[in-house]
């Protein structure tokens, strides 16, 4: 006969473990994205922190969607067999960008994708920094990349972020590829990256005329 006080066991093997702890990861992780969707709607946060919080609850959700996808065939199965009510978190997923960028007055689709791709681009940087990722061979190129997305902005020339950026792109070029930056340099390089994502979400939500800068495309 079954106690009522028995603990109900959801896994007997390893594997079960780590498969529902997967779940249940995606499961906050969707959850997290309905509020902060309804949070953003209600105004109760500022585009410039809605934007990097939804963009990085994206880069999530897709890789644990990619770590489940064996037993979880698509996102509509998951809420219905979980029971998520959570139709905001949903569109968000389908749309695949946060709401500044998906309904931008200023921004047509190409640079919709700009800012999408530079979002993404200092999630990485400062995520292999928080890895302890420190050699040259292994930072300059998600640098380089950064930096050069970040360049395509015009309003980027003004931006103090860019000139502390490009500084650290220098200071890695002078490395071996083999050559690791110290604690306090990483600390330092995170500080600075941290500062211009920062004021980059700053320039896409300040006044009009600051996003009309930071929405036309640099000329050649």
């Amino acid at each position: 006969m079954l106690s009522l006080d028995e603990e109900v066991r959801l896994y007997t093997t390893n594997a079960e473990r780590e498969k529902c702890s997967l779940q249940a990861t995606l499961f906050g992780i969707i959850v997290a994205l309905d509020f902060l969707e309804r949070a953003y709607v209600r105004d109760s946060i500022t585009a410039a922190e809605y934007s990097p919080a939804c963009t990085r609850l994206l880069s999530q959700y897709m890789t644990m969607l990619k770590l489940v996808r064996d037993s979880i065939p698509s996102i509509e199965v998951f809420m219905t067999r979980f029971r998520l009510d959570t139709p905001a978190a949903l569109h968000r997923i389908k749309v695949g960008v946060p709401a500044t960028v998906e309904h931008s007055s200023e921004a047509g689709p190409e640079t919709g994708k700009w800012i999408a791709e530079t979002t993404q681009n200092f999630i990485t940087f400062m995520d292999a920094l928080k890895l302890r990722l420190r050699a040259k061979d292994q930072l300059h190129p998600i640098l380089q990349e950064l930096v050069t997305g970040y360049a395509r902005f015009k309003g980027s020339k003004e931006w103090e972020g860019r000139s502390r950026m490009v500084g650290w792109l220098i200071t890695l070029n002078g490395m071996k590829a083999s050559e690791e930056l110290t604690e306090e340099q990483s600390r330092q390089l995170l500080f600075d990256v941290d500062y211009a994502y920062a004021e980059f979400f700053r320039s896409l939500s300040g006044g009009k005329n600051d996003r009309d800068d930071a929405f036309h495309p640099p000329s050649h």
